[in-house]
């Protein structure tokens, strides 16, 4: 797996980032939850995300945010967070200047600024956003919200509880130009423990009917264990 280390807002921001093979494919940008709850961009969720993408042949990055790994500078509440969301997809579209397209995927606190970041960048056409924190932080920035997507959570969250979700999405969902989609996951709480099979086929499946299957030829020959690419 590429390691990277690119310039951030606060200092060094180190990555995980795969190339696609063909030309004007799109950028993927994968964000991991809460930096002082233990999340990295080695998260499982964030990991399974990055290959959901990959595999469909997409430029795909996640790295670590300020203070997480060795990446520089220190937890800023979500404002900073979301300068180095932004600096991570200004430095991959640099790499992929003729990129037609891109896609924003987060968990939690990363669904949080990964929808910040979606208001922010028209070029972004679709939206991941698994286990929002709606209870937690504002989403009401979202006026309207810009691009369709898919939100993705478990009916026993106690963290983000599944009501407050719902309330979101039945806003969005009253907005004309673009379409939300929702998958809830039976038995699953926040961190989707025993149950990462079924968010991620409810992720490949909403995929799939936004961009169409996988190409086998566009996919890895084979996906390395989670550790692997460990930092």
């Amino acid at each position: 797996m590429p390691e990277v280390i690119f310039s951030g807002p606060a200092g060094r921001i180190e990555g995980r980032y795969h190339p696609a093979k063909k030309r004007r494919a799109p950028i993927a940008l994968i964000l991991h939850p809460h930096p002082q709850f233990g999340g990295t961009m080695n998260n499982q969720i964030v990991y399974n995300l990055y290959y959901a993408f990959l595999n469909r042949g997409f430029s795909v990055l996640r790295f670590n945010f300020r203070g997480v790994g060795r990446s520089q500078g220190n937890f800023d509440h979500g404002s900073g967070e979301l300068s180095d969301a932004a600096s991570a997809l200004d430095w991959a579209q640099a790499l992929n200047p003729d990129a037609r397209a891109c896609w924003i995927a987060g968990v939690s606190f990363g669904a949080w600024i990964g929808m910040q970041l979606l208001m922010r960048r028209p070029e972004v056409e679709g939206f991941i956003s698994v286990a929002p924190p709606a209870n937690r932080f504002d989403f009401s920035f979202l006026a309207p919200c810009p691009s369709s997507g898919l939100f993705v959570h478990g009916d026993q969250d106690r963290v983000a509880p599944m009501k407050d979700v719902q309330t979101l999405i039945e806003k969005l969902k009253t907005q004309k130009g673009i379409v939300i989609d929702q998958a809830v996951i039976p038995g699953a709480n926040h961190f989707f423990e025993n149950r990462t099979d079924e968010l991620l086929v409810e992720v490949n499946s909403y995929l799939d009917k936004r961009l169409g299957p996988i190409v086998p030829e566009e996919a890895p020959a084979a996906l390395p264990a989670p550790g692997e690419d460990a930092a």
